[in-house]
């Protein structure tokens, strides 16, 4: 019969450190040690999905929508309100902005990470062919990391066998660079 664990007891975890995907990308890392384990770790890829400029005006245009509503009570009440919303507003874009990042061993996009033996092929897909993948050529069970105001997208086979999502779909201004680096069989050190 099995027995609830003492209390004070080393409880494993639901989705253990060696597993190869988790969605919560900051819970499950191991300091790696020596030189070999730096090798593991130097970053191959970075790349921050920012904003585009006319995103930005739309958000600061968005920010003076509290002025136009509290302009018949009181402007000052408005321009204080429309900058609040304006701090708001570039903090929630400043934190939603995912990043992705390659190293020998693990590909993490936004909150997600892989280790790379379960990567197998990647694809950059521009203009009408990247519109179809991310619409009529969508699977239903694809993990998406898509940003609107980036039009390209590198679609990224997963082959663990336990991993539910087929395949990766993921923005970038790089794709061709990414989805070569990712194809690429990076030596292990």
């Amino acid at each position: 019969m099995h027995q609830p664990p003492e209390p004070g007891t080393n409880v494993p975890p639901l989705n253990p450190p060696d597993a190869p995907w988790s969605a919560d990308a900051s819970s499950h890392h191991i300091e790696p040690e020596g030189k070999s384990a730096q090798l593991a770790d130097e970053v191959l890829w970075k790349e921050r999905l920012y904003p585009n400029v006319w995103v930005w005006i739309i958000i600061v245009g968005l920010a003076f929508v509290p002025a136009v509503i509290f302009a018949p009570i009181d402007m000052s009440i408005g321009i204080v309100a429309s900058v609040i919303a304006l701090i708001i507003l570039v903090i929630m874009m400043l934190t939603s902005m995912p990043t992705i990042l390659v190293t020998r061993t693990s590909l993490r996009v936004g909150p997600a990470h892989i280790d790379r033996t379960y990567i197998g092929t990647a694809e950059a897909f521009t203009r009408e062919e990247a519109t179809r993948q991310r619409g009529t050529a969508l699977h239903g069970l694809t993990y998406l990391c898509i940003r609107g105001w980036i039009d390209a997208v590198v679609k990224i086979e997963i082959t663990d066998p336990e991993d539910p999502a087929p395949y990766w779909l993921v923005s970038s201004r790089h794709p061709d660079e990414l989805a070569e680096l990712l194809t690429a069989r990076t030596p292990q050190p």
